[in-house]
């Protein structure tokens, strides 16, 4: 098996990693679609930003408490309940969307039952993955190649769905990902996982939810490393939010020329989780974090200055570049480093700052594109990523020594 595919020898891991590559091209048809309805019905950036809140603000207030139910329940079941209720939403906006009674409202409130979905599934499955994976060695390539289908759904399922708009209407990519979830639920079901012997804990979950964060944070690099990833997630993913804005006022276009722009960052974060999952091992990652997050910056300040989609699609492949392989090496040290007894709780802080900190950056910057113009709010954020990158850059010796003596502890 070629080294980039090493983790599928594990027969669970297989299954997961055919039902997330039909599900994740649906879901990004589904949030393309989702953005474009919105902005079409309102014509507004603050509300483009109040969406993007409201699916990912339940990440940052409910990842801790599914870091600790991840820590103490049976995980495969935990998934299996949670695809079900993720494909109540699909069938919801879908429903609504053909009856023509969908209204604003419904998909902020349907974004934010989204959001309370993801942010108990991502904790989970990080906590899942030894499960599916048992070679602890192959772990880092797993995170690699679940990344890798993620954006391979970014890539393909923008450019989907802006066809899908163009010839039809929003109502078919929601019904498109809806019948995604049935490929999902089989793959859970037929994976052969004997069910988790939990220890059971004297402490109460505020307790338990202290020792996490004591460790995360007592652990230098991973508070460091959680620290840049909220910088970014705060500053550079919003651009996605406001993409429509830019594609209408700045390009004159439609929802073709959306997806065929968040089709192209999807395309560079799809070579930067090929890259990833190429690599052998996570030693040498710390060193390439301030290069991939210094990249995105400078992209993103030259695509706020850009004014024709031709010469912004290069641009947002090196943003999703940069974006994805800053995120997924903070994973893939994080999942290398950490103590088993303590993932569920400690990789929901990753999910906090990763997801749960973007829906702030999002409604911080709609309400600021209302005032100064999307373009100048993606330019602040492209500079405030270089600036971190610098800091990142002064601290490596702070990051690198720790966790290779960890991963030497470890045999990683």
């Amino acid at each position: 098996m070629l080294p980039i595919f090493r983790a599928l020898r594990h027969r669970n891991y297989k299954l997961f990693f055919i039902g997330q590559g039909v599900s994740l091209v649906g879901w990004w048809i589904q949030q393309l679609a989702l953005n474009w309805l919105m902005y079409r019905m309102t014509g507004s950036a603050l509300l483009l930003g109040l969406v993007s809140f409201a699916s990912n603000i339940p990440v940052l207030l409910l990842a801790p408490v599914a870091g600790i139910v991840s820590d103490r329940f049976d995980l495969h079941r935990l998934m299996v309940l949670i695809q079900a209720l993720e494909m109540l939403q699909a069938v919801a906006l879908t429903v609504l969307a053909f009856g023509g009674w969908i209204a604003p409202w419904h998909i902020i409130a349907l974004a934010a039952f989204m959001g309370v979905c993801v942010a108990f599934e991502l904790p989970v499955r990080h906590a899942f993955m030894p499960q599916m994976v048992a070679a602890r060695e192959d772990i880092p390539n797993a995170v690699a190649l679940t990344s890798f289908i993620s954006n391979g759904g970014r890539l393909i399922g923008p450019s989907i769905a802006g066809v899908v708009i163009t010839l039809a209407s929003e109502a078919v990519c929601f019904l498109i990902n809806t019948l995604t979830y049935i490929v999902v639920l089989w793959t859970f079901v037929s994976m052969r996982v004997a069910p988790t012997a939990r220890e059971r804990h004297a402490a109460g979950g505020w307790q338990r939810f202290k020792e996490g964060a004591a460790y995360a944070w007592n652990f230098v690099p991973i508070r460091l490393l959680l620290a840049a990833l909220a910088v970014m997630s705060f500053m550079a993913m919003p651009y996605n939010t406001l993409m429509p804005v830019i594609v209408r006022e700045v390009y004159h276009g439609g929802a073709d020329v959306l997806g065929y722009l968040v089709g192209s960052a999807g395309f560079g974060a799809f070579l930067g989780t090929g890259y990833l999952a190429w690599r052998s091992q996570v030693r040498g990652l710390v060193r390439m974090l301030a290069y991939t997050m210094a990249a995105a910056g400078a992209a993103l300040v030259l695509f706020s200055l850009s004014r024709a989609a031709l010469l912004s699609a290069p641009l947002l492949l090196v943003v999703g570049f940069g974006i994805l392989a800053t995120t997924v090496s903070v994973n893939m040290i994080m999942q290398s480093i950490v103590d088993d007894d303590k993932r569920g709780r400690v990789m929901s802080f990753y999910t906090m700052a990763f997801l749960g900190v973007s829906p702030l950056g999002a409604l911080c910057a709609g309400a600021l594109a209302e005032w100064i113009g999307a373009s100048h709010v993606i330019l602040i954020g492209g500079a405030c990523c270089i600036a971190t990158a610098l800091v990142l850059a002064r601290a490596q010796a702070t990051l690198a020594r720790p966790i290779t003596d960890k991963l030497d502890t470890a045999g990683a």
